[in-house]
């Protein structure tokens, strides 16, 4: 089971001291039976009046920070080492249910997933559902399997990644037609299709490992994937910017209904507009075995 390192650190800089408002932290990794966090250190400069953890709306760890201290640094980092079991590549057999699209929830699974199955983006002119019925076969019923690898592959391939400035997730519809985008841009593109096609997908936060000898994009910051709900198989992830399917080389941190509800890090200061003066973001994944400045 590899043991692997995070160190990340996020530093805001500002013309004269400031004061700060709330500020959210969504960077614990989610424990599961493929991840298992070890141990994990949160340092704030300068200290919080008060930092408190709770669980949000859906189980992610989320420490909230409030100060009284005026500032013109303000800093964040977060140094924990995980036990990381990569699920292998799932494969359904012609007996489960979800072998071919379409299929059928559970009834008593239904209710739960149907946020993940409505669609919360508008497609006025039907350019995404079309975009995403492009992946069915000619000839019903399509194995579900080729539905999410196409799609997974077919983003990274066809698609242009380019990092933005501003802030948020662009709407899929830009992404589509544009043909590019960031991590969160592809995963979001790629939930709202299987929304289309009636299949129960979530928005996933978290970080990249990338080996030395890797090609993959996004190493060294954070990242964003797909996981998509399937009968019998449970939630699976599909990172269509690298084109991996489960969970290798991906440490999850948070999933969410919408991008929105998955930020690393948010908050406020209290001040004129101009004093802020920059942010500085600093993250390494490694092994464990390798040296780690904190």
């Amino acid at each position: 089971m590899p043991r692997l390192t995070i160190h990340h650190k996020t530093e805001y800089r500002y013309a004269r001291p400031v004061a700060f408002g709330e500020h959210r932290i969504m960077l614990r990794p989610r424990d599961g039976h493929d991840l298992r966090v070890v141990s994990g250190d949160l340092k704030i400069v300068p200290e919080p009046m008060r930092l408190r953890w709770i669980h949000d709306v859906f189980g992610n760890s989320v420490a909230i920070a409030t100060f009284d201290e005026r500032s013109d640094v303000l800093s964040f980092t977060w140094t924990a080492t995980v036990d990381h079991n990569p699920a292998e590549e799932f494969a359904l057999t012609p007996d489960d249910p979800a072998y071919f699209y379409p299929f059928l929830y559970d009834p008593e699974e239904f209710p739960d997933l149907l946020r993940f199955i409505t669609p919360q983006y508008s497609d006025p002119n039907g350019e995404l559902s079309t975009w995403a019925r492009g992946f069915l076969d000619a000839e019903a019923p399509t194995p579900t399997y080729k539905i999410l690898t196409q799609m997974t592959h077919g983003i990274r391939e066809a698609f242009a990644y380019r990092s933005r400035h501003e802030h948020g997730t662009q709407h899929p519809l830009d992404t589509l037609q544009t043909g590019s985008g960031t991590c969160r841009d592809y995963a979001l593109l790629m939930i709202e299709a299987l929304r289309q096609l009636g299949i129960a997908a979530r928005f996933v936060s978290g970080y990249l490992f990338v080996p030395s000898d890797s090609g993959h994009f996004g190493g060294g910051s954070t990242h964003a994937w797909v996981q998509v709900y399937l009968p019998s198989a449970g939630w699976i992830e599909f990172d269509p910017t690298n084109g991996i399917v489960g969970t290798r080389d991906l440490i999850r941190v948070a999933v969410a209904r919408d991008p929105r509800q998955a930020i690393p890090l948010h908050g406020t200061y209290l001040g004129p507009a101009d004093a802020f003066v920059g942010m500085e973001v600093e993250i390494r994944v490694v092994s464990a075995d390798e040296a780690v400045e904190t």
